[in-house]
């Protein structure tokens, strides 16, 4: 068995798993905020959706590593061990900021649904603060892709 290339498989696993599974966890709750304020004004669809869905972009950068990340691994005989933990280790950021950072993005965004649904002309503004967790998951999206190179 070639360990360098079990090691980087299992790097771009962890990170695209961990991304996903914050993402989702996120996403539930946004999901069920929006359902409550949607069964009592439908026509707040509109400005709960952009909340609804920012703890996506987290599972997105997990992918979006994932695809880069799998263009640094070699064949199975030619990657060598130290290479295989150059991926896991660049890995390592995205794939735990992502993963807290959807479920708190997801509480963060869930809260704003909540006072959209007190105060729909507040949307706009809300936008910020999920978008703030958002920036987290970016640096280290970006650090994870510079520590593949």
């Amino acid at each position: 068995m070639e360990w360098g290339y079990v090691i980087g498989l299992l790097g771009v696993g962890l990170c695209v798993l961990l991304c996903g599974i914050g993402s989702a966890l996120g996403l539930k709750k946004t999901g069920q905020a929006a359902a409550g304020i949607l069964s009592e004004d439908p026509k707040k669809f509109s400005k709960a959706l952009v909340l609804v869905v920012l703890p996506a972009t987290q599972g997105i950068y997990g992918f979006v590593f994932g695809i880069i990340a799998m263009g640094s691994i070699t064949t199975a005989a030619a990657m060598t061990v130290s290479q295989g933990f150059q991926i896991l280790l660049a890995g390592l950021p995205l794939a735990f900021t992502g993963f807290f950072s959807a479920m708190f993005q997801g509480a963060t965004a869930a809260s704003c649904i909540h006072a959209v649904a007190k105060k729909e002309s507040l949307s706009g503004k809300l936008i910020l603060f999920p978008a703030m967790v958002e920036t987290y998951a970016i640096l280290a999206l970006v650090i994870s892709i510079l520590l593949i190179f």
